[in-house]
């Protein structure tokens, strides 16, 4: 066995085998080491991320809780104009009606 791997050495096919078993080697070890690194390079960057995420969705919901609670309290003024031009039409007419002559007050009833 090892005459075989002496003969191996020795011959260029056996040296681009072993170069090339080498280089294989080497490719598995820096994935490995890139991958380690990136994770835990970037795990803590994730979870800060995704905490920001969380925090974010939170406080979209809570404006949209106001979106409709101002939404309503809005309805509700308009309402209250719409009411507040009927009376005082209502009270214009009054007052032009009492601010009229006597005669044309006689004549229009």
């Amino acid at each position: 066995m090892t005459l075989l791997f002496i003969l191996l050495a020795q011959t260029v096919t056996g040296a681009v085998i072993t170069i090339v078993a080498l280089l294989l080697v080497a490719a598995i070890i820096g994935y490995f080491t890139s991958w380690v690194y990136a994770k835990s390079v970037y795990t803590p960057v994730i979870k800060g991320l995704e905490n920001d995420k969380t925090e974010l969705t939170r406080k979209v919901s809570d404006l949209r809780d106001d979106i409709g609670k101002l939404t309503s309290k809005v309805e509700k003024l308009n309402d209250k104009i719409v009411r507040l031009e009927e009376e005082s039409a209502e009270k214009d007419k009054e007052i032009k009606k009492l601010s009229m002559p006597k005669k044309k007050q006689k004549t229009d009833i």
